[in-house]
């Protein structure tokens, strides 16, 4: 299983982007036939896909330690990127939030690229204090003030649903390295704190929470993205209504191409589709926390563990949305939804677990210790 694991989150992965592009050009068929330039946004998202497998082949190649030595540097870097969200003509505001960066036609995420770099910081921290993880200031109080600077730089964009993300992936990371639980509960409270004075102090965030108990009444406002996308689930039924045949993307459910993508796949391909994508996550969870757990080092078995836990706790925060089990995030489902920046970051995650799984330690059988069988002593007559 162990050597095999790679093939397998090849494969997952592979088969979300496949699903992507040909959702998204499911999606984009009625902006070009309504006089829309032709498939623009899927030519998009095929340059961004040449350039998130070379990220990919590029961290896949470059050894995972190297991580390790530059975890500072990439971890100011992706301060000061988020930090431009707030610089006038840098930053670009969408839809009340300050989470884009760029010039012109160029637009970028640095939220997507500031969880991998906590996470690698993380990992490192861990593995150099590996005998004091358990303690307060070095377990603790040091770790959780690196979470808490870039959970604080992304909550005030105004982006709560990557701040909540970056908050359960350093609170990972941290709860598997071995932080106390009375310790990491303090984290926890002050999470929940910020949480709550977010939601007093930006009252769209509160009517959002609020919403998602009672859609019905709220399908002409806040809640037309869920209720919609309900109905396209219903709609789908167990077989579908088949590809490029769904009605909900015509101009009844907004972001069907990136947040939401996922509804268009249960109206066209049914639950027999949602269920491949739910089984391509589970298999991609599976085989990333197999290679974390044969990484030769702490490090790599940190640094592997936490991106899983990123790409899969996105992907279920995205499906809890689109359901409306969960309040509106606008969180991007992983190799799925139309979006350069959260796809690069992907492939980034991607390469980093196959270099990881280059150079584990994966024993055969006959390799494996004999465990002797103590033999039940019978009197002899």
């Amino acid at each position: 299983m162990a050597r095999h694991s790679i093939f397998l989150l090849i494969l997952a992965v592979v088969s979300l982007i496949a699903l992507g592009i040909t959702m998204l050009a499911s999606t984009t068929f009625e902006i070009a036939h309504e006089g829309g330039e032709d498939y623009v946004t899927l030519w998009r998202q095929f340059v961004w896909l040449g350039v998130a497998v070379a990220a990919c082949v590029f961290t896949a190649l470059i050894d995972y330690n190297a991580w390790m030595r530059w975890r500072w540097q990439i971890l100011i870097t992706a301060a000061a990127l988020l930090a431009l969200c707030y610089v006038p003509m840098i930053g670009v505001k969408i839809n009340g939030s300050r989470r884009w960066i760029g010039w012109q036609s160029f637009r970028m995420q640095p939220s997507e690229f500031a969880k991998i770099a906590l996470i690698i910081a993380l990992a490192g921290w861990f593995a150099t204090h590996e005998a004091l993880t358990r303690t307060f200031w070095r377990g603790f109080v040091l770790p959780g003030l690196i979470l808490m600077g870039i959970v604080g730089l992304i909550g005030c964009e105004f982006d709560l649903g990557s701040a909540l993300l970056a908050s359960a992936v350093g609170l990972g990371v941290m709860f598997m390295a071995g932080t106390k639980l009375r310790y990491l509960s303090l984290i926890v409270l002050l999470c929940a704190g910020g949480l709550w004075a977010g939601i007093k102090y930006l009252p769209n965030r509160f009517e959002r929470i609020m919403v998602t108990f009672d859609l019905e009444k709220h399908k002409e406002g806040l809640g037309l993205q869920q209720w919609v996308s309900k109905l396209a689930f219903g709609s789908g039924g167990v077989e579908g209504r088949g590809l490029g045949e769904g009605r909900m993307k015509l101009s009844y459910l907004p972001e069907a191409h990136t947040d939401f993508i996922f509804p268009m796949v249960g109206e066209e391909l049914g639950l027999r589709g949602t269920a491949a994508v739910v089984l391509a996550f589970a298999v991609l969870v599976m085989a990333g926390m197999v290679i974390s757990a044969y990484a030769p080092n702490r490090f790599g078995k940190l640094l592997g563990a936490g991106l899983t836990f990123l790409l899969g706790m996105e992907a279920l925060l995205n499906m809890g949305v689109t359901t409306a089990l969960l309040p509106n995030k606008g969180l991007p489902l992983p190799f799925v939804s139309y979006g350069g920046s959260s796809l690069v970051a992907a492939m980034v995650a991607v390469g980093i677990l196959i270099n990881i799984h280059r150079q584990g330690v994966h024993l055969t059988w006959d390799q494996l210790p004999v465990i002797r069988r103590k033999r039940r002593w019978t009197p002899q007559l």
